[in-house]
């Protein structure tokens, strides 16, 4: 984790780690517990302060960077894993640490945390599991059991509860732990385990929440019952619980049972556990309580390369690939780049039915407009392209100076549809008393929301039915333009602003389609 000589690195106490910050938990919280437990683990991992990064999210326990002597990120919620991912790919060589909660890790922080744990990075995951949003005052969280009632379920949760160790190993992690806040020695002892692992440690840590979920986790705090609701995991080691060590795990077919030793049941008939083990780790992370003990220590842990040790090796391959390659310069050269000229391409007649259909018009319309229009002359297959003409054209010769029809917000709906009907047009500009644009009202709007639906059309405005502030163009911009606007929105209809904003014409379809046939009678 670092390439400090060990000489050099100086001799460290819990003190050297606490910052200067009053720390500011509910009295009683469960985080002192577990920030006194870290500041005492550092000393002993012999890695320098300045090597060390604590980063979290959002809630209680996000405010950990603030109380450590070392340096500190306090990011957004749920993106710890990922602000954790960048700086250990830039610097290997620190030791990182993620702080999240049950409520932050794994709800909007659950694709962080998966991803994270799925690349085998070489961070330290701390989950806070109070079963209970506590920063926010106290709502259900992923961890929250069902029938837990809260200011966000009063009625109580109908949600199954995330199992964090189980959401670990599904993802993937090479090392998963459970510890919790009480048991100081333990939360030490795993600590100083994840610190040295190679690549994901996660751990997740029972935190009592004082205030909104006081003793959710009293059957294993609890000094009495703790003995007999436990089971303290060691590698190699029997899986022994019980006030009087005389419970044990077994395998029953492909379950674990809990059997009660004597009557002919030994520790020889008892489950070992094996930390490498995925197939025993699942079945771990799947004990609840009271069914079976809680298991704490470390489910799993297997060696694996981590992430950013993989990269940096390829990173090195690549180097002596491309020796020459600097992507510094690459970064700051110009953003210039050079087109060469190429031979104009050979224009063809584009069958202007054709067009249309391409651009999204009905097949009633299109044929409507092939009749009127005729087949091309067999002359025209030897000059430009008239489609040529309309990426120089504006949009101002469509309309030619015609005055769109305007009408108020508060038109009638019947008295649009008859000026619409009297004047042969698809669509109606609605302007305020200025003439600026309010939306456009169209035989769309009349098909799509008024036909069949509404029945008291004299008493209801275009204003509730039309379209603000639509897609409007200036005079200037080309007759191509507009049609590639229409056929990628499917618009039949573009009003036309001046500089000052106020209406000015609007173009239709048709009237481009108009344009290219006289422009086949001009040719």
């Amino acid at each position: 984790m670092t390439d400090i000589p060990i000489q050099n690195i100086p001799t460290y106490t819990r003190k050297d780690f606490a910052s200067d910050q009053t720390v500011r938990w509910c009295p009683g919280c469960g985080d002192y517990a577990i920030i006194a437990g870290v500041q005492k683990t550092l000393p002993g991992l012999g890695i320098p302060k300045e090597n060390i990064v604590f980063i979290s999210g959002i809630g209680c326990s996000s405010r950990f960077p603030y109380y450590m002597n070392t340096y500190g990120i306090h990011s957004i919620h749920g993106r710890a894993p990922t602000l954790a991912t960048g700086l250990k790919i830039a610097r290997p060589e620190l030791s990182v640490w993620v702080v999240t909660g049950d409520g932050d890790g794994l709800s909007i922080g659950g694709n962080h945390l998966l991803h994270a744990c799925r690349r085998n990075i070489d961070l330290n995951i701390l989950l806070f599991n109070n079963r209970i949003y506590g920063l926010t005052k106290g709502q259900y969280s992923p961890t929250s059991l069902p029938g837990t009632k809260t200011k966000s379920s009063p009625m109580g949760s109908i949600e199954p509860a995330f199992n964090p160790v189980a959401v670990a190993l599904g993802a993937e992690a090479t090392f998963i732990a459970r510890t919790m806040d009480t048991l100081t020695r333990h939360l030490e002892a795993t600590l100083k385990d994840a610190a040295e692992h190679k690549g994901t440690s996660f751990v997740e840590i029972f935190q009592n929440c004082v205030i909104f979920n006081n003793g959710t986790w009293e059957h294993v705090a609890n000094k009495s019952t703790q003995d007999d609701n436990a089971l303290f995991l060691e590698h190699g080691q029997p899986m022994i619980f019980g006030k009087d060590k005389d419970k044990g795990l077994r395998l029953n077919g492909l379950r674990l049972e809990v059997v009660q030793l004597g009557d002919g049941v030994t520790e020889a008939d008892l489950l070992v556990h094996d930390e490498t083990n995925d197939h025993l780790a699942y079945l771990l992370t799947q004990m609840d309580y009271p069914d079976y003990p809680v298991p704490f220590g470390v489910i799993y842990r297997v060696p694996k390369p981590p992430y950013e040790q993989q990269l940096m090796a390829q990173v090195q391959e690549a180097r002596v690939k491309k020796p020459s390659a600097d992507l510094r310069s690459l970064y700051q050269a110009d953003y210039t780049w050079t087109i060469e000229a190429e031979a104009e391409p050979e224009v063809t007649i584009v069958d202007t039915a054709e067009t249309m259909a391409i651009s999204g018009l009905d097949e009633a319309y299109i044929d409507e407009m092939s009749e009127q229009l005729g087949e091309l002359p067999p002359e025209m297959s030897s000059k430009i392209d008239p489609m040529a003409d309309i990426t120089q054209a504006p949009i101002a010769v469509l309309h030619q100076g015609r005055t769109p029809i305007t009408v108020m917000p508060e038109t009638s709906v019947a008295q649009a549809i008859n000026m619409m009907h009297e004047a042969g047009i698809g669509a109606l500009l609605v302007v305020d008393p200025s003439n600026h644009l309010d939306g456009i009202f169209t035989e769309s709007d009349v098909l799509m929301k008024i036909a069949m639906k509404v029945t008291d059309l004299d008493n209801r405005t275009v204003s509730e039915f039309m379209t603000p502030n639509p897609d409007t163009l200036p005079a200037h911009i080309s007759i191509a333009h507009a049609l590639h606007l229409m056929s990628i929105h499917h618009y039949r209809h573009i009003p036309i602003v001046n500089e000052n904003g106020t209406v000015s014409g609007i173009i239709s379809f048709r009237d481009v389609v108009r344009y290219i046939e006289t422009y086949f009678d001009r040719e």
